[in-house]
């Protein structure tokens, strides 16, 4: 969805908002999931400001520090617009994505769902790299709670696997969305990765989530490509009947491509995306069937990771209530 650019004005009237999941197909161009990359353990230390439901909030409130690196959500709208701009040079130009001739000219990711998500930030307050005296956006995460989802039309991923099923079976656990995951090239390192889980981490502590989602992306649209890691996925990380969640009908795509006993485990984790092993490594599910997305040229997985799957040598590492890089 991006190829129009939603507002981040006050919408005066919720009859005119379209729901984001009905405009999912019609503009399709500018969706990209991106399952949270790196997406940690769970957290309770949300603070300050953030950009939902057209609101935006004029409070900001650290979630951590590493030297020069700060995380913490985008409490203005210029903030979110830094982070749609980092979103279309990774995703646009750095990556196979497609540009429409709005997202070219505005030069930024954008689709309506950036209204209604919280948008975690990686700052970087070196002053060589601010923007005059603006520290630089270098990472970002989209964040969008079920309650808010509820009110506008779903989660953004219900545009490609039957994510509503999953969540109606599961009616007293809180769900959280993770997508438009990306960090530019020189904080591609342990520093950034682990400032940003920790940002998810307390995030999803203080709103207390039960279960993260978001899609994952293996770059190119050629299924065959992928066979051994999509197969790896099937035969060795699909979710169990409680966690079970399947690509949409029309756009399913089988992962079960060569027979499990054919499989070479280390070969498949090697061609697995960084993120997607990270996510595997924290106790992560996968659904059953990928969805080819040909606007951003990849191949996308869903990621289903229940809090209470998550390792406990995670947990420790941030901390119970994410102290581990607290400012």
């Amino acid at each position: 969805m991006g190829t129009r650019e939603a507002g981040l004005g006050d919408i005066r009237s919720r009859a005119r908002f379209t729901p984001p999941h009905r405009l999912i197909e019609r503009f399709r161009p500018a969706i990209a999931a991106a399952g949270i990359p790196g997406l940690l353990p769970a957290l309770r230390a949300y603070g300050g400001l953030r950009v939902r439901e057209a609101r935006i909030d004029r409070a900001s409130e650290t979630l951590g520090r590493l030297g020069e690196l700060e995380v913490r959500l985008a409490h203005r709208a210029a903030e979110v617009r830094r982070a749609q701009k980092l979103r279309y040079r990774v995703f646009y130009q750095e990556m196979a994505a497609i540009a429409d001739a709005a997202t070219l000219l505005a030069r930024r990711d954008v689709d309506a769902f950036d209204t209604i998500c919280d948008h975690l930030l990686v700052l970087d307050h070196a002053p060589a790299r601010g923007i005059g005296s603006k520290p630089a956006v270098v990472g970002t995460y989209r964040l969008l709670r079920q309650d808010v989802a509820d009110r506008h039309g779903g989660f953004y991923s219900a545009g490609e696997f039957a994510v509503a099923d999953l969540v109606a079976r599961h009616p007293n656990l809180r769900f959280l969305e993770l997508g438009r995951s990306c960090v530019l090239p020189p904080y591609r390192n342990r520093r950034t990765v682990e400032l940003l889980w920790h940002g998810i981490w307390s995030y999803v502590l203080r709103h207390h989530h039960d279960v993260m989602i978001g899609c994952a992306s293996l770059a190119g649209t050629d299924p065959d490509r992928h066979a051994q890691a999509l197969s790896f996925l099937h035969h060795f990380a699909r979710a169990p009947e409680p966690w079970a969640a399947s690509a949409l009908p029309h756009r399913h795509v089988t992962m079960n491509r060569m027979a499990k006993e054919a499989i070479d485990p280390k070969a498949a984790l090697r061609e697995l995306p960084p993120l997607i092993k990270g996510y595997l490594r924290l106790g992560a599910h996968v659904g059953d069937g990928a969805v080819i997305d040909y606007q951003f040229g990849t191949t996308d997985v869903l990621i289903v990771l229940p809090v209470s799957a998550i390792s406990a040598r995670y947990l420790g590492h941030f901390g119970p209530d994410a102290t581990r890089h607290a400012a």
